[in-house]
């Protein structure tokens, strides 16, 4: 079944795939040896960053972090039979929080940052109640 709420899944599971774009983005163009991407060791190469590209590798691990109990509450609340509307408007709101939580890693802003995690977690619980 085709509900906003399974779309904003897929959209829970693309951002975190964005944000490793954006980590590896500075080294493209350039040498390995000269501190360009690595893409023999993308990890090491990856945790050796730092800045900007830093939060933003930090902001891909913590969005594979939020996916299995997003996806958890999607699921249960529509199986649950709650309504489709509240399930849509809980996942378009964590969607919400998860592309402000990563502009916001980006931007350095860790207060407002954890702020709107914590938003995105409390939807996420949300919906294991909305059935």
């Amino acid at each position: 079944m085709s509900t906003l709420a399974n779309y904003c899944i897929l959209a829970a599971c693309v951002l975190p795939i964005v944000c490793t774009g954006i980590a590896k983005a500075p080294g493209f163009g350039k040498r390995r040896r000269d501190g360009g991407y690595d893409n023999h060791d993308p990890r090491a190469w990856l945790a050796r960053q730092t800045g900007r590209a830093a939060r933003a590798n930090n902001a891909q691990a913590n969005g594979f972090e939020a996916l299995p109990l997003f996806i958890a509450g999607v699921l249960l609340a529509q199986m649950g039979g709650a309504a489709q509307g509240t399930v849509d408007a809980l996942a378009l709101g964590f969607i919400a929080c998860r592309v402000a939580y990563i502009a916001l890693y980006l931007a350095d802003l860790q207060l407002l940052r954890s702020l709107v995690w914590a938003g995105g977690f409390g939807l996420s619980v949300a919906l294991f109640f909305v059935a």
